[in-house]
């Protein structure tokens, strides 16, 4: 899949979900959820206990079907690695010019993390195909978001931290490209009760909210 067809793809589920997890297991369990719910953009952060692993796992067992992507890189090394696990696209908390530089040497989408105005158009100006605003919900959720578009209608965000079900539909009507969502879908609890039904209609109700709200 070349990368405009990944970012592609991003843009038209809206989602991006976030998977953090205890061991790979429970990220599998995770990843199976959210495929059952209609969702096929998977993140699965490094922070997972053998995050490698769990890409290579997700990509051989969903291919084209799914659209991997490296969560909480922080450094070309560590993109490097994903990359060659299969991961589609590389997301990090936070602005490292030398993954972004990597990411587009070897032709990956790249979604940085950034909060103020000057590190987002540091990160666009870079090369950044996407900016993520980290932790949007401290700096007023939605309404930054819009604040943000404003001047820089040019620049795609991808807002993650205080987005929920009660606030998706104000994030994508502020003009979001798409929704990072963590535990707001990927619910560790239910998982470890079995009840990965919850992990799937969750994300079936994001899907739901998003294509309501740019409708609207």
């Amino acid at each position: 899949m070349t990368k405009p067809e990944v970012l592609r793809r991003i843009a038209e589920v809206g989602l991006v979900p976030v998977v953090r997890a205890q061991s790979a297991d429970e990220a599998m369990r995770a990843v199976d959820a959210i495929r059952e719910g209609g969702v096929s953009i998977l993140e699965i952060t490094m922070t997972v206990p053998g995050a490698i692993g769990v890409m290579e796992a997700v990509a051989g067992r969903h291919g084209s079907d799914a659209v991997l992507g490296a969560g909480t890189v922080l450094d070309a090394e560590t993109a490097r690695a994903c990359i060659l696990a299969g991961a589609q696209f590389v997301v990090s908390p936070s602005l490292d010019l030398g993954t972004i530089a990597l990411c587009r040497r070897y032709g990956i989408a790249v979604i940085p993390g950034a909060l103020t105005p000057t590190e987002v158009v540091t990160a666009w100006s870079a090369g950044a195909d996407v900016v993520k605003v980290f932790p949007c919900g401290a700096l007023g959720g939605a309404s930054y978001i819009k604040a943000l578009k404003a001047p820089l209608p040019q620049v795609e965000l991808i807002p993650t931290g205080g987005v929920s079900l009660e606030t998706a539909a104000d994030f994508i009507r502020a003009g979001s490209l798409a929704l990072g969502v963590g535990a707001d879908l990927v619910d560790l609890a239910a998982l470890r009760e079995g009840n990965a039904k919850q992990v799937t209609e969750r994300a079936r109700e994001f899907v739901r909210i998003v294509r309501e709200a740019r409708a609207a």
